[in-house]
């Protein structure tokens, strides 16, 4: 099952912003890669000359997934732990707060050690929760 559009990140720009500005937190499969919205951050000289993002953008909550060659060389296994995540992501989606852009890098040690849905459900629930992410930070 795949994330809405309006919750996906799409274009380079997004990802390096939040490669950037964003706090990191690791786990034995992923790594997150987290930026909080404009309104949670702290001013600085840079963003009060940047103009401001249109409101929709500020309302969704913004995920993305970078799995590489590393992890492994054959597409089908890269595609099916994008797939396993994104589910686990599915299901995850409603309790996050709104206006935080998400990137989640996958490991080399997903693909070896054949991890499955529960594993990644569970280690993208310590992430968020280690990152405050979560709707009320619980």
């Amino acid at each position: 099952m795949a994330l809405p559009k309006a919750n996906r990140l799409k274009s380079r720009k997004d990802f390096q912003a939040v490669f950037r500005g964003g706090i990191r937190r690791n786990g034995s499969y992923l790594t997150l890669r987290a930026l909080k919205p404009l309104s949670s951050r702290k001013p600085s000289l840079d963003t009060a000359t940047q103009t401001t993002q249109p409101i929709d953008s500020l309302s969704s909550i913004r995920i993305g997934i970078s799995i590489s060659t590393k992890v492994s060389k054959r597409a089908v296994v890269r595609n099916r732990i994008k797939r396993q995540i994104t589910s686990a992501l599915y299901s995850l989606l409603p309790k996050l707060s709104p206006g935080w852009r998400l990137v989640f890098i996958v490991k080399p040690t997903a693909a070896e050690s054949k991890c499955v849905s529960p594993q990644f459900l569970q280690e993208l629930e310590q992430l968020l929760a280690q990152a405050e992410v979560f709707d009320g930070n619980s």
